[in-house]
């Protein structure tokens, strides 16, 4: 296997440095890719991790999996991203310095914008390499997310690969434009997307939930063995955003991953100076599987997403 031009042997980890760009002091900005060979031929399963730089947590997840050594398989090949936006990484931003997401950037272009010119190194060294992929995402900024796994469930393969990781919830989730997914898919690639935690916030529960679908994945897949656990996987074709009806101080009545029913109250809002109080109800009968944590909120303001069918 040849990445970048670095060779890597059967039964090899080698570390690989991607030349993206620099920053304007002229510092060189290289994405670490690590990639581990096992001794017997098998597929080649990506996991990536950090594509919106906020995101602490998916980093941690792949992290704990290289320093565990967790992707030293016996047969096949893993790849390791631990950060894929590391200007966003080392801004505490979810995009790059001129604003644009890398995960709207697909396939990309190599004289394009700079998210644009990740992509497209990311298409053309990486992807091609790949038969499975792994992307760990968090929630945005003061929004949890239940540890979940998105993908497409009318695609087999995608709805398969997303049963065996075997999280908490299974969650329907169309292709998006010029996202990684889309492009994976048309390229014929098996992708799915794990969400859990929140931006700029560690989460122990959903990294342990992370490692435990990836290990389950590797042992499938006959790249190594490992006995975990099955748990029960609820899954959910439709999500849908509730908003808030009035600006003040948002207290939920409920709790993220808690089933509700429609018309339930879910949450109040009250005037910031005790002069009204708003009641939240439920559009839904379904899950919560994102909650907004922030206390102040706006009138239209995304305060939980509930799954449903």
């Amino acid at each position: 296997m040849i990445i970048a031009g670095k060779k890597i042997q059967k039964g090899e980890t080698k570390q690989i440095k991607l030349a993206i760009a620099k920053l304007t002091s002229g510092t060189d900005i290289d994405v670490p890719v690590i990639v581990s060979r096992g001794k017997k031929d098998g597929p080649v399963l990506l996991l990536m991790a950090g594509l919106h730089g906020d995101e602490i947590n998916s980093v941690d997840i792949v992290r704990t999996i290289i320093e565990k050594k967790i992707n030293h398989v016996e047969a096949g090949t893993v790849i390791c991203v631990p950060v894929m936006n590391i200007f966003g990484f080392i801004n505490f931003s979810r995009e790059v310095p001129d604003g644009k997401d890398v995960n709207r950037s697909f396939p990309g272009h190599s004289k394009g914008s700079l998210a644009s010119q990740i992509a497209y190194h990311f298409n053309k060294l990486i992807l091609p390499h790949c038969d499975y992929i792994i992307d760990f995402h968090t929630g945005g900024k003061s929004r949890y997310n239940i540890p979940q796994v998105r993908t497409t469930l009318d695609n087999q393969k995608c709805r398969e690969l997303a049963e065996i990781f075997n999280a908490p919830f299974t969650l329907h989730s169309n292709l998006i434009a010029k996202s990684i997914r889309e492009i994976a898919v048309k390229q014929e690639k098996v992708i799915i997307v794990f969400e859990g935690g929140e931006a700029l916030r560690f989460d122990e529960h959903s990294l342990n939930v992370a490692i435990s679908g990836t290990k389950k994945v590797l042992n499938h897949l006959r790249m190594k063995t490992f006995k975990q656990p099955l748990q029960q996987s609820i899954t959910k074709h439709q999500r849908k955003w509730l908003r808030a009806p009035k600006s003040g101080f948002f207290h939920p009545t409920i709790k993220v991953g808690q089933e509700v029913k429609q018309g339930q109250l879910v949450g109040m809002i009250n005037g910031a100076f005790g002069d009204y109080q708003e009641e939240c109800v439920a559009k839904h009968e379904g899950y919560v599987v994102t909650l907004n944590n922030n206390p102040l909120v706006n009138r239209g303001d995304a305060i939980m997403q509930i799954a449903y069918d």
